[in-house]
């Protein structure tokens, strides 16, 4: 793209522009928010465009995704009457890892008081961790101080002992995976803030502080991955992405139908559901007005213990991982599932069934403005990408620019 597409620029006093940019299997979303100086966030302004370029959440053909890109945020800069100059960028794939690291640092301190050089100390030592040469940092976030063997220290400072522990979660992926998106959006001269996680993201738009202190599994179920992440404490526990999502339903249709993709894509839509109907063996789905297969008829019931069955395996995936990790007994709010997977009809039941857990799903009741934003669950992680923004902006005023912070290999998330 050679030049700024003209639009009107709002002139917003005392508050903040902030743009949420999703790179999606199906879809390309921007999400446009307007923050306060009491740091509240309206969403002015939604953008989408169907996505050609990408598959399983990565780019696949730079030229079609550039261009869905851009038609996504033409749109989202007309409705919100504002030009989108930069952007924080949500990041997927199945390269993308998350694990659980802790730093030590002694206590050198005549009196042994805990001083804020110290808190920073432990915090480095936590983030000097060995990744392969091709893979670089995206997140590493705080979760509690340990004071000489004592858990669940939220402040160390002012406190006195002779070694400091922290524990953080650290989420990296493949370097020039993660620069593939990033040199994409450079591309039509928009300046990409940060990049985040796109679970994160979700999470930040839809888990509540009480939520997230309680225990919550967030399910994020995209059309080429699917995300999670468990917050316990009030804080990130785990992360995972399972290379599974709403295109690998379709696709077993079309196999287990002997329907094409496309058709198949519609039945889903039409006729989807995430559990078998008892009565839907006993119906049949007419599909005679297509012209590739006239006159077939397809089971309902055969259709839905296609779908169903998919759906279950991803769950038990994710079920077995969080039962791994110790941490599902932990998660006393249930989960809270988001993405264009969670409008399949009763994949809250599904999901209840295979976790035993209560399940909702999640809306962004973090912000206010478009309605579709709130609302709607495929919107989760753009609006969360604006909620990062605020926290980024916050922490980080006067922030690098994201090509040099990316080059450093180093990008932190949530520092307090």
């Amino acid at each position: 793209m050679g030049e700024r597409w003209p639009v009107n620029k709002q002139t917003v006093s005392n508050s903040q522009i902030i743009v949420g940019l999703e790179i999606g299997t199906s879809k390309v979303c921007v999400a446009v928010g307007e923050v306060s100086e009491n740091q509240v966030v309206n969403i002015i302004g939604l953008g989408q465009a169907k996505s050609r370029g990408v598959r399983k959440g990565e780019i696949i053909d730079v030229a079609l995704a550039e261009e869905d890109v851009r038609n996504a945020i033409v749109e989202a800069e007309q409705v919100a009457d504002v030009e989108i100059r930069s952007v924080f960028l949500g990041v997927t794939g199945s390269h993308i890892r998350g694990f659980n690291n802790t730093g030590v640092h002694p206590v050198v301190s005549a009196d042994r008081e805990i001083t804020t050089t110290d808190i920073q100390d432990v915090i480095k030592n936590a983030k000097a961790i060995n990744l392969p040469t091709d893979h670089s940092v995206v997140h590493v976030i705080r979760q509690h101080f340990r004071v000489d063997g004592q858990d669940g220290v939220l402040n160390p400072e002012g406190m006195l002992g002779a070694k400091i522990e922290v524990d953080v979660h650290v989420v990296s992926g493949r370097y020039n995976r993660l620069q593939n998106p990033i040199r994409l959006v450079s591309g039509l001269h928009l300046e990409v803030e940060n990049i985040s996680s796109s679970a994160l993201a979700s999470s930040l738009a839809i888990l509540s502080m009480e939520q997230k202190e309680l225990g919550t599994l967030v399910i994020d179920l995209g059309a080429g991955v699917t995300e999670y992440a468990v917050y316990s404490a009030g804080v990130i526990k785990h992360t995972g992405v399972l290379a599974v999502g709403g295109d690998h339903v379709s696709n077993d249709l079309a196999y287990g139908l002997k329907v094409p993709l496309a058709r198949a894509e519609q039945l889903k839509i039409d006729h989807g559901s995430a559990v078998i109907d008892p009565e839907a063996g006993d119906r049949e789905i007419d599909l005679s007005d297509d012209s590739l297969i006239p006159g077939r008829q397809v089971n309902l019931g055969h259709m839905q213990k296609i779908m169903s069955m998919r759906l279950q395996e991803t769950f038990e995936l994710i079920e077995r991982d969080i039962v791994q990790t110790g941490l599902i007994e932990y998660l006393r709010v249930g989960v809270v599932l988001c993405g264009g997977g969670a409008r399949i009809p009763h994949i809250t039941r599904l999901a209840r069934d295979v976790f035993n857990l209560p399940v909702a799903i999640g809306r962004a009741s973090t912000v206010s403005g478009i309605k579709n934003a709130l609302d709607e669950p495929e919107f989760a992680t753009p609006v969360g990408l604006i909620k990062f923004g605020v926290f980024q902006s916050q922490a980080n005023p006067r922030r690098p620019r994201l090509g040099r912070t990316i080059r450093r290999r180093v990008a932190a998330l949530f520092g307090r």
